[in-house]
């Protein structure tokens, strides 16, 4: 239910729990910033959330408007939730027990970077940002009072641990790594400790694949001769952040014929593994005799192995989050008292603006040093009026005794309200 006392918010979208891959990315947004700007006509503040696993929006406002709005963006099919819960989600996702592969630490980068987007595009709002600031500094704390991240696996290490399960063992294998982003950067550290014989890194700028390439000792490659670097590997994982897939059918069909040897009775197995959000990698090359493709639904076994090794350690992460959740639905109505006391200082101030205008035109000729001791006078006294039900109002706020805070409010405004129908 939704929390009267507090800042209305409302999340919506889909995630790894509610979807599997081709639905979320069915679901996603190929440009962010347009749809920021156009969420920004209806929201006081509008943060989107697009990682592999998820699209979620977040909202100041509630949660009727959100899903009307994302309708009409035509999206279906997705989860809802307002008030109380929301915070409660964001808490647990920068934790990482909402992740797919529970722990991970990406999400913190995710958050931060979505935070960031967000100011871009000048759709956060006082409430949004320190949601967003709490959830990472609460994901911070439980990473360094638990072991929840202790050999804990990113998506992108997931995929590794996959590979490494489908072949055994990846020593004195090649690998070729397509992608040299921040996903790109998570699946070569997890390799580099694996004995291969070749990391290839392939990177549609090659200056960048040169950079990741030196900082685990692999090998860059240039964007034209991927196909080629494909025929050599046991192993490719892709995660590029292109809008459309970059590996396509027919050249894998031509890949296969060169790892078919004279006397082999078919192609050498070739692994595809796709992390991408959107897909990197065409489904239609599962046809194809030899080739094996995963994708992130395939990761689930992998998340739900490290779950079982650190039911504990979550457990212990969600009485952290129990402690910090009533911290962060007090910090909430606080802010949500202060847009309230803000309202009440402006009608002050243009009370005491109107009184302090009366007095000095009562003295007649003015000089500058009479009106800066008035206007001073007047300010201390509207500070000093207000300063004990200011204090009372956050306080009942904060309790959610919004009752009370709204009968302070009423008491004072409307006693001016009842002066002027008296004069």
């Amino acid at each position: 239910m939704p929390d009267p006392a507090a800042a209305p918010l409302a999340l919506a979208g889909v995630n790894h729990h509610t979807a599997d891959i081709a639905t979320i990315e069915a679901f996603r947004f190929p440009d962010e910033a347009a749809f920021l700007r156009e969420a920004r006509e209806r929201f006081r503040g509008v943060l989107l959330l697009q990682t592999c696993n998820r699209v979620e929006v977040l909202v100041e406002g509630d949660a009727r408007s959100l899903e009307g709005f994302l309708q009409e963006q035509g999206r279906r099919d997705f989860m809802v939730i307002e008030g109380e819960a929301v915070p409660r989600h964001l808490l647990e996702l920068a934790a990482g027990i909402d992740s797919l592969v529970v722990g991970e630490d990406q999400i913190l980068g995710q958050l931060k970077a979505a935070l960031a987007a967000t100011e871009e595009a000048g759709t956060v709002s006082t409430v949004i940002k320190i949601c967003i600031n709490k959830a990472v500094h609460v994901g911070v704390r439980v990473r360094r009072q638990t072991q929840i991240n202790r050999g804990a696996v990113s998506v992108g290490s997931a995929a590794v641990t996959l590979a490494e399960k489908l072949l055994g063992t990846l020593r004195d294998r090649h690998i070729l790594v397509i992608g040299s982003g921040e996903m790109g950067l998570l699946v070569t550290q997890a390799l580099s400790a694996k004995g291969l014989t070749a990391i290839y890194v392939a990177n549609r700028t090659y200056e960048r694949a040169v950079v990741l390439a030196e900082k685990i000792g692999g090998r860059a490659v240039n964007f034209r001769d991927l196909y080629r670097y494909i025929a050599l590997s046991d192993v490719v994982i892709s995660c590029t952040a292109a809008p459309h897939p970059v590996i396509r059918t027919e050249e894998i069909r031509g890949v296969m014929e060169k790892r078919l040897w004279p006397l082999d009775p078919s192609p050498r197995h070739l692994v595809l593994i796709d992390i991408a959000q959107p897909r990197d990698i065409e489904d239609e090359v599962r046809s194809i005799k030899g080739v094996h493709l995963f994708t992130i639904d395939d990761l689930r076994s992998v998340s739900d192995a490290a779950m079982d090794s650190r039911r504990g350690e979550a457990d212990r992460a969600r009485g952290i989050i129990d402690e910090e959740f009533d911290h962060f639905i007090r910090l909430l109505r606080r802010t949500a008292a202060d847009e309230t006391l803000a309202l009440l200082y402006t009608w002050a101030e243009s009370i005491r603006a109107r009184e302090r205008d009366r007095a000095l035109a009562r003295l007649g000729e003015e000089d500058s040093r009479t009106a800066e001791i008035i206007d001073d006078l007047t300010r201390a006294l509207t500070k000093k009026l207000l300063s004990d039900v200011t204090a009372s109002i956050r306080a009942s706020a904060e309790c959610g005794d919004t009752a009370k805070a709204e009968g302070l409010m009423r008491a004072i405004t409307r006693g001016e309200l009842c002066f002027h129908n008296d004069e």
